[in-house]
């Protein structure tokens, strides 16, 4: 009996260790296999989430016409937006210009018949000089008047943004002068003096005038003045005064630094209003 009880004692005792065994691999398993399911479950979420995101985003919702309507009513944008693409791979293509050759600038190309109409004529290009300085002075009376007599700084401040800025520029990156370069006693700076190409206080400076004149409806001065910069434009190409890039940044420059000098004058005034809120 004893014997026959230890036997039992001694198989219950084998199936109590397999059962404990197998409960343990069991419970070793068991996160396993829950992580799977919740790997599982994650991914489903995520992927939920994603289509989520992607059936409302603006696209999904776009048609044909709203496609047809973008170019009727933002034609600009998407002229800019194919023009993108279209110098993407005229860049990627073209091939670099060799370092022993000058720059090449489409605007002398361009005005190459006149700059040999004024290498033969140096008389006349004196008097074009000299009707652009005239012009340049005509930049700063008027800029300095809306400081000095009408009490509004704000061109003032820009112009000195913009002439700080560019002197910066000019230095860090000085670039050769243009060949054919076509002086002249009479230019601005008088005296035919050394100056930066990059980028043209002519051009920004005029038009910094410009927008102020609009700013104030004096409509007829500020398409005079932006005559009279077209024409220094062409002059300054034809001369080889400048290349092209700082005409074109020239203008860039005069709407940026009139912005800038704009939000410097209202953080002054919005300063002011504070400190007289306080006292």
């Amino acid at each position: 009996m004893n014997g026959t009880a230890k036997t039992t004692s001694h198989l219950n005792g084998n199936n109590n260790h397999s059962t404990t065994t197998s409960e343990s691999n069991l419970i070793r398993k068991r996160p396993i296999t829950r992580n799977h399911h919740s790997g599982e479950n994650n991914n489903k979420i995520s992927m939920t989430v994603k289509k989520s995101i992607l059936s409302d985003a603006y696209f999904m919702s776009c048609s044909v016409k709203d496609v047809l309507d973008l170019f009727r009513y933002h034609p600009i944008p998407c002229i800019f937006g194919l023009a993108l693409v279209f110098f993407m791979g005229v860049e990627y293509t073209l091939f670099m210009i060799p370092s022993t050759s000058p720059p090449f600038d489409l605007g002398f190309v361009i005005t190459e018949p006149l700059h040999q109409m004024l290498i033969t004529q140096p008389l006349l290009n004196t008097i074009f000089a000299a009707l652009n300085t005239v012009f340049v002075l005509m930049q700063t009376t008027y800029i300095l008047w809306t400081w000095l007599v009408e009490g509004r700084p704000r061109s003032t401040i820009a112009t000195v943004f913009m002439f700080t800025c560019r002197g910066i520029l000019g230095y860090c990156t000085q670039l050769p002068l243009p060949q054919g370069f076509l002086g002249s006693g009479a230019d601005f700076p008088v005296g035919n003096v050394s100056f930066f190409l990059f980028f043209s206080g002519h051009v920004a400076g005029s038009v910094i005038a410009s927008i102020d004149m609009r700013r104030m409806k004096r409509w007829e001065m500020a398409w005079m003045f932006d005559t009279l910069n077209v024409l220094q434009v062409v002059r300054l190409l034809v001369t080889r005064g400048h290349y092209t890039i700082d005409l074109a940044v020239g203008v860039g420059a005069g709407m940026l630094f009139d912005s800038l000098a704009g939000k410097y004058e209202e953080s002054k005034i919005k300063k002011v209003t504070h400190n007289k809120g306080y006292s």
